[in-house]
């Protein structure tokens, strides 16, 4: 019989990360979008790295930089007594960070395409840069916004190789449905791993077919 624990853990990750990744990628996309310094160029690079970068690098070095015997894991574990190796918390950070261009590279699209015209015509009428953000540009990105975090979240639920990194294999606390179907594989539950895989291939068949549908109908309006 198939344990749900792991695809409900994933969902549970997989929502988190894409609100944490909302709240703080709007802002940074923002203003991101706005000039092209050197500095902002630098930092977009390295927004950009787990675009190209192997998850196990990446996992690897966040694995270093989260572990009690380094500065960043003992900092938080002596003054927040938090712990990110091998937890849920651990499994979020990671996430949002292995995610976040996912989120990033449409938001700063979306700023681009939305006419200077509109943004003029609210600076004129006395509106501010924040005010201008929230009631001209965001609504007038909408398809933009909807396939930035509809893409996260499917980022999100079919992560393997940072999350194992990170997480490890705890049930109920780390094993996620992509290391479950790693487990059914290695013990060859071939039945059981299919079960898996045809779920994670329904639901990411359904949310790119989603994006596209949404997309269409918000571009017709």
């Amino acid at each position: 019989m198939i344990d749900w624990q792991p695809l409900l853990l994933s969902f549970k990750l997989a929502v988190v990360t894409t609100v944490i990744l909302l709240i703080i990628s709007i802002p940074l996309a923002y203003w991101l979008s706005k000039g092209k310094s050197n500095f902002k160029l630098i930092l977009q690079t390295i927004v950009s790295l787990p675009l190209v970068l192997p998850p196990s690098v990446l996992g690897f070095y966040m694995l270093l930089a989260f572990s009690p015997n380094y500065f960043l894991g003992n900092f938080l574990k002596t003054y927040f007594d938090l712990r990110l190796v091998f937890t849920f918390n651990g499994l979020v950070v990671a996430s949002v960070i292995y995610s976040l261009p996912f989120m990033i590279q449409p938001l700063i699209s979306g700023f681009h395409a939305v006419p200077s015209s509109l943004t003029d015509a609210a600076f004129s009428l006395g509106k501010n840069k924040w005010q201008t953000l929230y009631r001209v540009q965001l609504p007038n990105m909408k398809p933009f916004i909807y396939s930035a975090t509809v893409l996260s979240f499917a980022h999100v639920i079919g992560e393997f190789g940072v999350v194992l990194m990170i997480g490890g294999n705890i049930p109920g606390e780390t094993k996620l449905a992509s290391i479950a179907i790693y487990d059914e594989v290695q013990s060859m539950n071939y039945s059981t791993a299919n079960i898996y895989s045809v779920i994670l291939l329904c639901i990411s068949f359904t949310i790119l077919l989603s994006v596209h549908f949404i997309n269409r109908k918000l571009q017709k309006k």
